[in-house]
């Protein structure tokens, strides 16, 4: 059972400042620093259009950025490659050991996958996908590694037979695969954040949280100024949560400010803490 729990550290998605990142790497990480994270969740990390080589490369180049920051890393969002190996050395370089794969097309595989995986209403392109994931995140362990999922708000697409292809996939997916729950896009499908962390109990590792309409690349905004009940969330996360990971994918202000505002509400209502 999910129950109140003490608060967890906060790290950031670099996602969020992607613009700020691309174009000066070294002053967004020290703008990030200065706010007072202390870690981040990098992203892009293994990506298919990449040779492993050239994968390589840019990880030691954000591991030498983010150590100029006194940065370090609580997780990551990397592509699922089929050399395991190809990513336990990225994790290393990056002294990481988790890993959520952010989307679906980041998966390599003989048949692609992409957001029709879980919205085509086709469950034999979802189970394949459920058990790819379920068998990476068996064989994750033997490099150390712990493999998780990354929601957006199509996963809750409603199957033929009236389930969704949410439950449908955490059905398949089997028991070693962990979750990272963004409660902002739960929220955009329409399903209850606390049900889900209900559900997903220990399997949930980390949390993203971000607040607005609710609505696909609609400008997001503080905490409390939307549709997602932290507060509420937050007080049903179970005991496995090892993370809250700020987060803005499209806003109107600032990026930095927004999550450095979200990050001390975060602390100010004692859900998070700054150290890890």
């Amino acid at each position: 059972m999910s129950h109140p729990r003490a608060a967890a550290p906060l790290s950031v998605q670099l996602f969020s400042v992607r613009d700020a990142l691309e174009a000066d790497p070294d002053a967004a990480l020290a703008r990030l620093a200065e706010t007072g994270f202390q870690h981040v969740e990098p992203y892009g990390l293994c990506r298919p259009d990449r040779t492993p080589a050239e994968n390589l490369v840019a990880v030691r180049h954000l591991r030498a950025a983010l150590d100029r920051a006194g940065l370090g890393v609580s997780a990551v969002h990397a592509g699922l490659p089929e050399d395991l190996g190809q990513l336990a050395e990225a994790c290393a370089a990056l002294e990481a050991d988790t890993v959520f794969v952010p989307h679906p097309h980041m998966v390599t595989a003989a048949s692609p996958f992409d957001e029709a995986t879980f919205t085509s209403g086709d469950t034999t392109a979802l189970d394949a996908f459920a058990a790819r994931l379920g068998e990476a995140a068996a064989a994750a362990d033997t490099h150390g590694l712990r493999l998780g999922y990354h929601n957006h708000w199509f996963e809750w697409a409603i199957l033929p037979d009236g389930t969704t292809a949410w439950d449908r996939f955490w059905s398949r997916a089997g028991e070693h695969l962990a979750a990272e729950v963004d409660l902002y896009w739960v929220a955009a499908a329409g399903a209850d954040p606390v049900a889900v962390l209900d559900h997903l109990a220990e399997r949930t590792l980390s949390l993203h949280l971000k607040d607005g309409p609710a609505e696909p690349w609609q400008p997001q905004t503080p905490l409390g100024t939307g549709r997602v009940d932290v507060d509420a969330a937050l007080g049903h996360a179970p005991d496995s949560v090892r993370w809250h990971v700020v987060e803005v994918d499209s806003t109107d202000l600032d990026p930095f400010e927004l999550l450095a505002g979200n990050a001390r509400a975060l602390v100010r209502r004692g859900h998070s803490t700054w150290q890890g």
